[in-house]
C-alpha cells in the first residue's frame, strides 16, 4: 500500500503539528511504502518572501528527519523538485468544474480569515489532487477536516477516467485517530492562527519561559481540581509516562499545589521527550549537504514514478 502526505512549510512545527499529524505519519512509514513531500508550491499562496520560503522548507526537512522520518523507509522530497506535478495539475484543471472548487471549505475558511483570494488558493485542491494522483497513492492520511480534499481528488480523477479511460488510482482517505487535545498557551487549540504555539525545536530557555506564562485560572492552591478539564494537565499528559500521569492526576484531585509546579513539570517532561530529536536536529543542521542528498534522492525516486503516471495521463487525453 502506498501512503502519501504533504506538509506545508508555512512556519516551524509546533506541538500540535507533532501530536496531531507528524507522529502518525512517521508511524506509517514502518508498515507502508510512504511518500512525504514538503509542499513549497502550496506555500506560495501565502508566503511571498523567497528567503522565508527557502528557510522554512529547509527547517521542515530538518524537523521531519530529526523527529524520526527515515529516508531508508520513506521517500522525502520537495514538491517543486517534481515538475511533473505542475504539468499534471494543468491536465486536471482543464476539466475541473468551477463549482467543485467553490464548494471547498478550506477556500472559504482561508478567505474568511483575511487571506487574499488569489487563483492559487482557489485552485489549491487541483494541485493537491495532482500531488496525490501522480504517485498512484492508495491512502492519504488526513484529519477529519481534510477528508473533503481527498473526496475532491477522487471526483477529479473519476471525471478524467470517465472521459479518457481508466488512468488514475482512486485514493482513499485514512482519517487519523483523534489525537489528544493539544491546547496552546491560552488554553485554546494550538494553532499558528491563534499565535499560541509552542514550537518543537525553539531554544529551551525561551520555550520554558513561554510554558511558565501559560494562562491558568485563579482557583486557590488548596482547592481540588479536575485534571481532565485542565489544559496544563492535558499538555503534561502528552509527554508523561502512565505512572507520572496518574500521579499528577491524583495531585490535582487532592489539591494543595500551585500551577507553577505543573508548568515546571510540563517543561521538564517536554524537554526530555524531544531531547533525542533535538540532538539529532543539531547534527543534521551542521550537515545540510547530507540533507540535500536525502531530498535529492527522494526527488529522483518520486520523479521516476511521477513521469510514469504523467505519461499515462498524457497519452490518455491525447497530448502525447
Amino acid at each position: 500500500m502506498r501512503v502519501l502526505s504533504g506538509i506545508q512549510p508555512t512556519g516551524r512545527f509546533h506541538w500540535g503539528n507533532y501530536f496531531g499529524a507528524i507522529r502518525q505519519y512517521i508511524e506509517l512509514q514502518n508498515e507502508n511504502e510512504s511518500y512525504y513531500f514538503i509542499a513549497n508550491l502550496h506555500a506560495l499562496t501565502t508566503i511571498r518572501d523567497k528567503q522565508v520560503l527557502q528557510q522554512n522548507s529547509l527547517d521542515a526537512a530538518l524537523d521531519l528527519l530529526a523527529l524520526g522520518l527515515n529516508p531508508d523507509k520513506a521517500t522525502l522530497f520537495m514538491q517543486s523538485d517534481v515538475p511533473e506535478v505542475s504539468e499534471l495539475c494543468w491536465l486536471l484543471m482543464s476539466g475541473t468544474p468551477m463549482g467543485l472548487l467553490e464548494r471547498c471549505v478550506s477556500y472559504k475558511d482561508k478567505t474568511a480569515k483575511g487571506l487574499s483570494a488569489n487563483a492559487g488558493l482557489f485552485t489549491y485542491p487541483v494541485l493537491q489532487a495532482a500531488d496525490i494522483l501522480i504517485y498512484d497513492a492508495d491512502v492519504v492520511p488526513v484529519g477529519q477536516d481534510q477528508v473533503q480534499h481527498v473526496e475532491v481528488c477522487r471526483d477529479i480523477a473519476q471525471s478524467f477516467n470517465h472521459h479518457f479511460g481508466e488512468t488514475f488510482v482512486l485514493p482513499k482517505p485514512r482519517v487519523m485517530p483523534v489525537a489528544a487535545k493539544v491546547p496552546g498557551t491560552d488554553g485554546e487549540k494550538m494553532s499558528k492562527s491563534y499565535d499560541n504555539t509552542i514550537e518543537i525545536f525553539e531554544p529551551l530557555k525561551p520555550q520554558r519561559k513561554k510554558i511558565m506564562r501559560i494562562t491558568t485560572d485563579s482557583r486557590p492552591m488548596e482547592d481540588p481540581k479536575d485534571p481532565d478539564s485542565d489544559h496544563l494537565y492535558q499538555l503534561y499528559s502528552l509527554f508523561a509516562s502512565d505512572a507520572d500521569r496518574e500521579a499528577m492526576a491524583a495531585k490535582y484531585r487532592q489539591g494543595g499545589f500551585g500551577y507553577g509546579e505543573v508548568k515546571k513539570a510540563v517543561a521538564d517532561a517536554s524537554e526530555a521527550y524531544f531531547n533525542e530529536a533535538r540532538e539529532k536536529r543539531e547534527a543534521l543542521a551542521a550537515d545540510t549537504k547530507k540533507v540535500a542528498e536525502i531530498l535529492g534522492d527522494g526527488a529522483a525516486k518520486a520523479r521516476k514514478k511521477a513521469a510514469e503516471v504523467l505519461l499515462r495521463a498524457q497519452q490518455a487525453c491525447g497530448v502525447k
